[in-house]
């Protein structure tokens, strides 16, 4: 014992000793222009060679004292400063002999040669690592390396290398001389050594293994019932946390490591050997509750990684049930006691009777929109409210509108009565409201921003509802609902979806554009900033900020978002306070308390006895909660499943005799009278599973539905004429109709970048849970997620383990890129570099960097990650530059716009597709209509309509009948989908499936923009034949009319078809099938006689 304290002060001592000295070589050293390099070095190879000389009880002995010596600058141990060439290259050469390498001991030392060549620092580094690797002995050698670099450089020479290696095989081939060459081999190791190393690694490897044990066990603490299996794995942690504390202690106290800094520095965790302080250590099951507490707040793991101390697991109360091929998890309902919730706000008392006229029927705010009152009504804070699906978050926004009006003077404002006179102007009614001058609206309009179509309308709906008796204006704005330049000035708030304000603020080039006129931007489910869309809004908002920078006026920002795990990193993205504008709201403040069962149905092989399990769980939820008077909403993930699901659950309702009694809602039922009410408009829908279902009790709802379909769905579960809805995630998304019970019936969800299905993220899985239960019928809400037994765990462990939502702008930084540099706002490198710090992807590469590809080595060298932002920036640049979009200069780092980047930019054309675009119009110079349609559709925009097996019967079918013009791509392909049914929409064609119906509304939305993008493309060029091709191509998909038909066709249903016919039969035999407007023009030399004689037909 007293040998080991003695060794022990000898190590504290030596550790003063290195200490100094390394502060006297960082500040004294002055080596030329390598003093700079070797201070770099020091810092980054400290964490692997600081424990080396504590493991040594005296310097003498063992193979670590040539070590020793260098690191301590102890010339009486080492002579480390050769005078002669011939020395210097004697002595890289016997060190070369000492490092462990594949390399023999000449190869080895001509690459330490070759690496010391380099003139820049960093490839010195990077060359130096490569060459050495990683072991132990490799940083020492690195270490003694370091300081003789220009040495190494100046004095030694290739031959020196050859003329040693070839004296010293001499040397070695005789056994009297064999000793003497090697210098520097290392002697025999002191048997305390040795003792002490085993110790050593001992401790750590048994941290190691308790670690990853305990770790383990802590995720099978969260269950209430224990399996055998569970209690056994439960066991082996405590014992391997005991053995690792045993092992601690034994080291410790031998001396072979001084503090836990010993094995903290060699990367493992210190979590099962926890210190009271760094002299005192005591062991994890030891501790009494105040050491652990500072442990836990001293040593937990950095946020955005895994943490297995946290504090939280399922709530208390939650249960556990096994049943017949399946379990079940029953979570209860978080529910706060009145008195933890703030108080409510009386509207009457904090608003005046113009402001009150927006919330009719409101008579005090709810406690979270109570607690959120001051800072939504009474400053210009910018918000960020997280709280769960049903809370009233819409009402916040409200708010926020009413507050912008009344501060604008656009409506009364009692504190300010001088407001309504700021932007005076000539509008409507002689008022200064709604002014034609679009220079003097900047800042006054709101814009809210909706992820879906069908919430832009519900969100239209309700606000001019609740703002028409202020003679509010609400206007949507989206790609079903465009809007004249009179009627967007008109408009106080505009409604639109993150797309169609990205191509707005894009073209906002000055005071008169409509993305000038925001003053007060509220975004709607921000969460989707984890969705392949939330790169469109993180380019939106640093649009936004970059604006309010240079312009210097301020536009408000307002998020409203789910409950999200790392909200702050929101909130920093979003540019709010976080003490003043950040509130997060737990599930706890849902107004109608969540009951959660997770259901893991035990693996069945084959698949489809898997699904009739899980069909017969669902029914019975189904048919529980039938039987109690609720209605039910089931989500599914593709849109067949729906009817699938519906027809099996009908079909089990048969079997069981239960169709009639609980699902058909006929007879004298009190909603027997909105079952008949819709059975008219239901039999008249062109949907046949609408009619089928219907008759049952049930309904579908899918974004393939025509929207007339959707809507009446709708209206039907509202009005209780359908008991049982089967939907995709859309609705969850989209609208709000809210039912008592929800369940998820499945998670599997297909991803296509993978090519494999993925478990339904736990953003929706909250999304849809947020449609249980009504808030004004309903004490509780309902939900359940069926799922393979192997999957419930892992939800009920994202459940109370939340993993931060990333960012996806990577996947679309060279389409954004390229429109910045449209815009004139970027020009170079570094103003991209810089435009990108504004990202939320910026914000999540300084929290998680390894999560986007950035080691720890780079951190290092790059803590502000302004070298990785570049990195990225170049990258994307040289996209845009190899597809002809921007001309990127590589020494100068400019970037300047092109006519295709132009092009791409104001039709909102993908940079694959413009690279696609390129090659085949390169490939074929003088293209014909069909070749153009088949560039059309080759466009990356189509490459969601997926090709069904059970849709190419019909395909077929359209091809033959209704194509005009060949089909280039077989129908197996997406783009020879694409173009089948965009014939069939030109040609006004009858299609039946209800699918391809859905495929077809999406092409006709988006072939014309992409066929406008492509005739700009080609008058750039100068190809005047083709743009003239493909300008008629975009004119017959907007008019639904075949350009080598008669435009008379317009008026349908004024003229008979066989005058059409008549025309077209002319239009033949005159052989101008091309050119149907000269054939028009032609028309108007006939006398009216001879017109109606031709086309039989006399009026």
């Amino acid at each position: 014992m007293e040998e080991a304290l003695n060794n022990l002060e000898q190590q504290r001592h030596d550790k003063r000793k290195q200490q100094h000295v390394e502060e006297e070589i960082k500040t004294n050293y002055d080596h030329n222009e390598y003093n700079t390099t070797c201070a770099n070095f020091f810092f980054v190879l400290q964490n692997y060679c600081s424990t080396l000389s504590s493991s040594i009880p005296t310097k003498g002995g063992g193979e670590y004292s040539y070590a020793y010596a260098i690191k301590n600058n102890d010339a009486t141990d080492v002579d480390n400063t050769p005078s002669t060439a011939t020395e210097t290259a004697q002595w890289l050469y016997n060190l070369s002999s000492t490092i462990p390498s594949p390399l023999d001991t000449k190869s080895l030392a001509l690459a330490i040669l070759s690496a010391c060549q380099y003139d820049d620092e960093s490839q010195i580094q990077t060359s130096l690592f490569e060459t050495l690797g990683e072991s132990e002995r490799s940083m020492e050698a690195l270490f003694e390396i370091v300081p003789r670099v220009l040495e190494i450089r100046e004095q030694v020479t290739q031959d020196d290398i050859h003329q040693l290696h070839h004296q010293n095989d001499k040397l070695t081939s005789s056994p009297a001389t064999a000793t003497a060459a090697a210098v520097f081999i290392p002697t025999s190791i002191d048997p305390e050594v040795q003792r002490l190393e085993k110790l050593r690694k001992e401790a750590i490897e048994t941290a190691q293994y308790a670690e990853l044990m305990k770790a383990e066990a802590d995720e099978l603490k969260q269950y209430t019932v224990s399996r055998p299996e569970d209690k056994i794995i439960i066991k082996n942690a405590k014992q391997a946390t005991k053995a690792a504390s045993k092992a601690y202690a034994a080291a410790l106290e031998a001396g072979a490591i001084a503090n836990e800094s010993d094995i903290k520095n060699r990367g493992y965790d210190m979590s099962l050997l926890a210190m009271e302080d760094s002299n005192i250590n005591v062991a994890l099951h030891k501790m009494n509750q105040e050491q652990f507490d500072q442990y836990q707040s001293d040593f937990l793991q950095p946020e955005g990684s895994r943490q297995y101390y946290e504090e939280k697991g399922l709530p208390r109360g939650t249960e556990r049930e096994v049943f017949d091929g399946y379990e079940v998890v029953s979570i209860p309902a978080a529910v706060l006691k009145p008195e933890q919730l703030h108080p409510r706000i009386a509207v009457s008392d904090v608003m005046n009777s113009v402001e009150q006229k927006a919330f009719a029927g409101t008579a005090s705010l709810n406690p979270m929109q109570s607690a959120v009152f001051q800072a939504a009504f009474n400053s210009n804070e910018n918000l960020l409210i997280c709280a769960p699906t049903g809370a009233g978050k819409t009402n916040v926004a409200m708010l926020t509108v009413v507050a912008h009006l009344r501060d604008k003077g656009i409506i009364k404002n009692d504190n300010d009565p001088y407001a309504a006179y700021q932007h005076i102007g000539t509008g409507k009614n002689g008022t200064q409201k709604n002014s034609n001058n679009v220079t003097s609206q900047v800042g006054q309009k709101i814009v809210y921003i909706a992820p879906m179509k069908a919430l832009a309308q519900e969100v239209v709906e309700k606000f001019s509802s609740k703002l028409k008796v202020l003679n509010v204006v609400v206007k949507e704005l989206t790609g079903d609902m465009q809007l004249t330049r009179a009627e967007a000035e008109r408009a106080d708030i505009l409604v639109t979806t993150p797309e169609k304000w990205d191509v707005v603020t894009r073209k906002s080039s000055d005071d008169s554009s409509l993305g000038r006129t925001c003053g007060l931007l509220i975004i709607d489910e921000v969460h989707l900033l984890a969705d392949e869309r939330g790169a469109v809004i993180e380019s939106v908002v640093a649009r936004l900020h970059r604006l309010v920078e240079s312009s210097q006026r301020q536009v408000r920002i307002v998020g409203l978002s789910a409950t999200l795990p790392n909200y702050k990193d929101v909130a920093d993205f979003l540019r709010v306070h976080r003490t003043r504008g950040l509130f997060h709201f737990g599930p706890e403040h849902r107004p109608v308390p969540l009951e959660q069962k997770f259901i893991g149905i035990n693996a069945i092989k084959p698949r489809f006895r898997y699904e009739s399990k899980m069909n017969e769980v669902c029914y019975d939820i189904v048919c529980d909660s039938l039987k109690r008077g609720y209605q039910v909403m089931v989500f599914v993930h593709s849109r067949k499943g729906t009817g699938d699901t519906m027809k099996a659950v009908a079909e089990i309702a048969r079997k069981r005799n239960e169709l009639e009694s609980l699902f058909i809602t006929k007879g004298t039922e009190s909603n027997g009278a909105a079952h008949s009410r819709y059975a008219d408009r239901a039999e008249k829908s062109r949907n046949k599973e609408v009619r089928e279902h219907f008759n049952n009790g049930m309904g579908i709802h899918h974004a393939g539905m025509l929207r007339g379909d959707r809507k009446l769905t709708e209206q039907m579960f509202a009005d209780g004429a359908i008991k049982v809805l089967c939907c995709t995630a859309t609705l969850a998304w989209g609208i709000n109709l809210p039912a008592h019970t929800v369940v998820v019936k499945g998670t599997d969800v297909y991803n296509s970048e993978k090519g494999k299905n993925v478990d339904l993220s736990i953003l929706d899985v909250r999304q849809i849970f947020g449609r249980a239960g009504r808030p004004q019928y309903d004490r509780f809400g309902e939900a359940t997620l069926i799922t393979s037994q192997e999957a419930m765990s892992r939800y009920l462990d994202r459940l109370i383990r939340e993993v931060p939502i990333e960012s996806n702008f990577i996947k679309q930084l060279t389409d954004h890129l390229n429109a910045e540099i449209v815009g004139g706002t970027i020009t170079n490198i570094s103003e991209a570099a810089d435009w990108l710090q504004y990202t939320y992807l910026f914000c999540r590469m300084v929290k998680n960097p390894l999560g986007y590809g950035i080691n720890a080595r780079q951190i290092e060298s790059d803590p502000t990650l302004s070298t990785r932002s570049v990195e990225l920036i170049k990258e994307a640049a040289q996209t845009l530059d190899d597809h002809k979009m921007v001309r990127y200069h590589i020494d100068s780092g400019n970037l300047a716009v092109t006519d295709l980047g132009r092009v791409a930019s104001h039709f909102y054309i993908r940079a694959e597709s413009m690279a696609t675009f390129n090659e085949m119009l390169e490939r074929n110079k003088f293209p014909s209509d069909a070749d153009l349609l088949n560039v059309i559709c080759n466009a990356n925009e189509f490459e969601n309509v997926k090709v069904r097996p059970e849709e190419l019967d019909e395909i077929d079918k359209l091809m033959k009948s209704e194509c005009a013009l060949e089909v280039k791509t077989p129908v197996e392909d997406f783009a020879g989908k694409s173009c089948v049914l965009m014939q069939a929409y030109i040609s006004n064609a009858r299609v039946n499936s209800f699918t391809l119906i859905s495929d077809t509304n999406y092409i006709a939305s988006n072939a014309g923009r992409v066929a406008r993008a492509l005739f700009e493309i080609c008058l750039k060029k100068g190809q005047a034949g083709a743009a003239l091709k493909l300008i008629r191509i975009a004119k017959s998909v907007d008019k639904r009319i075949w350009f080598f038909q008669t435009p008379l066709r317009q008026f349908e249903g004024e003229i008979p078809s066989n005058v059409y016919r008549a025309l077209e039969h002319l239009q033949e035999n005159s052989q101008m099938n091309y050119d149907a407007y000269d054939s028009f023009l032609y028309l108007l030399d006939m006398q009216p006689g001879e017109l109606g004689q031709l086309c039989k037909w006399k009026k």
